[in-house]
């Protein structure tokens, strides 16, 4: 039984039932490291500040699997007396025990907040969210530390946990449960994709949480738009996530590679920057998951062009001029078919980026594309770097290729990302943007070609 696609929808879904809590002074904090994807929709369901919480399980020394207590940032300190006398843990032992898993602490907040400031809780509305509860134990300190870190009620919420954990909680004020079955089988039996989130994401969703707070103040009520869509092409329906900014501009449609969708974290910290810069975003997935399933589909170039290039026309005709100029972002094979796209006669596509792409798989339509273009690759992923380069060969728009020095395909190395998305951004900017708004495309540039 698999009731939710992944930690995205389940949080998408979790902020929806949240809706209540948006406009009060709430904050949402993500358990690390599976709950901060899930609290990262919350979060913006609820146009709250994001940020995680990060606890450690103090145990009786001789058992460490029993709780004596726990720690979380700040020094707070949550003790168990009545465990601790039964365990006959002496003041030394306990300091000892403390000391070895504070360490341990703020190594871990070190790697996840890279120096940012936890946000202040005092007096405030603390979502706490994970995805999904087993025992509910790190759930009950989270909530203890919370309370101690200064925060006025703490509601728990969390896409899925048994029914008896949810009637055991007694530390949070209110719990907030999609699923709660009596016959509970394990967390992840109730996702149809699972798969572990690392650091790295965390840190990048932290980023794209605390970059569209900083461009947006936080701010709800500002006439945006946010909506997941269903895109009608050629007898499938394209899933897609919309983003509009109350006065828009311009839009950038984002066509994901092979292996990847609109939940990816990497595009979504991305789309996060440009909508910072004004920008509003459709990212769409260009095959159903059923299509997924064959590789060749991948490589359909033609296809993928073809289906980006409709969804653009009803886009533009369902908002009705709305979106201001059109411009695309194609990672890996999905940059292939935006560039076929673009190529396409009478194409109203005003820039392309590519991050991680392969435009050589657009080869025959690459003479056509008329829309600047910005190809950006890892300086260690050397045969796509090779491709690109033979690629600008055949371009006769204006196009730069930027080289990100020490990145790999994926752009996982620290710092690597939010170089790209800070390219896309001055890239769309300037090209898609009135002038009055608009920024200068960086000189300094490893390649241009200029259109003749």
């Amino acid at each position: 039984m698999a009731g939710f696609h992944d930690r995205f929808d389940a949080g998408r879904r979790l902020g929806k039932r949240l809706a209540g809590l948006r406009g009060q002074d709430v904050v949402v904090l993500g358990l690390p490291r599976g709950g901060v994807p899930v609290a990262f929709e919350v979060a913006r369901a609820l146009d709250a500040p994001l940020d995680v919480i990060v606890v450690r399980k103090l145990g009786v020394p001789f058992q460490p699997e029993v709780a004596m207590g726990a720690i979380g940032e700040g020094k707070v300190r949550v003790l168990d007396p009545r465990t601790i006398s039964a365990a006959r843990v002496s003041q030394e032992d306990l300091q000892q025990v403390e000391q070895q898993e504070r360490a341990v602490l703020e190594s871990r907040v070190a790697r996840l907040r890279k120096g940012r400031h936890p946000v202040d809780l005092t007096g405030r509305t603390v979502v706490i969210v994970d995805d999904g509860i087993a025992t509910g134990s790190t759930a009950r300190v989270a909530c203890q530390v919370a309370r101690q870190l200064g925060a006025a009620k703490v509601v728990l919420a969390v896409p899925v946990a048994p029914a008896r954990a949810i009637v055991e909680l007694k530390e949070p004020d209110d719990v907030v449960c999609l699923l709660s079955p009596q016959d509970f089988k394990a967390v992840g039996y109730y996702y149809h994709d699972f798969s572990p989130t690392d650091d790295r994401e965390v840190v990048q969703l932290l980023d794209a949480a605390a970059s569209a707070a900083h461009h947006t103040g936080g701010g709800g009520a500002d006439g945006s738009l946010q909506e997941d869509l269903e895109i009608p092409v050629g007898g499938v329906a394209l899933h897609a996530s919309l983003y509009l900014p109350a006065r828009c501009d311009g839009t950038v449609l984002f066509a994901h590679g092979s292996g990847s969708s609109r939940h990816s974290p990497r595009n979504r910290f991305v789309a996060s920057v440009l909508h910072g810069a004004g920008l509003g975003t459709l990212l769409l997935d260009l095959l159903t998951p059923e299509e997924e399933v064959n590789r060749a589909n991948v490589f359909d170039i033609g296809l993928l062009g073809q289906r980006l290039s409709s969804a653009t026309h009803w886009l533009e005709a369902r908002h009705d001029g709305s979106l201001g100029r059109v411009g695309y972002f194609g990672a890996s094979t999905g940059a292939g078919a935006a560039l076929w796209a673009a190529a396409e006669p009478g194409a109203q596509v005003a820039a392309v980026v590519s991050r991680g792409g392969r435009p050589d798989l657009a080869a025959p339509r690459l003479a056509a594309v008329k829309a600047p273009t910005l190809l950006i690759v890892g300086g260690a992923d050397t045969q796509v770097l090779a491709l690109n380069r033979q690629a600008m060969e055949s371009m006769q728009a204006h196009t730069h290729l930027e080289i990100v020095p020490g990145a790999t395909h994926l752009f996982e190395e620290p710092g690597t990302l939010a170089t790209v998305a800070s390219l896309a951004a001055d890239w769309f900017r300037h090209y898609l943007l009135p002038l009055p708004v608009r920024r200068s495309v960086p000189e300094a540039m490893t390649w241009t070609r200029e259109a003749p």
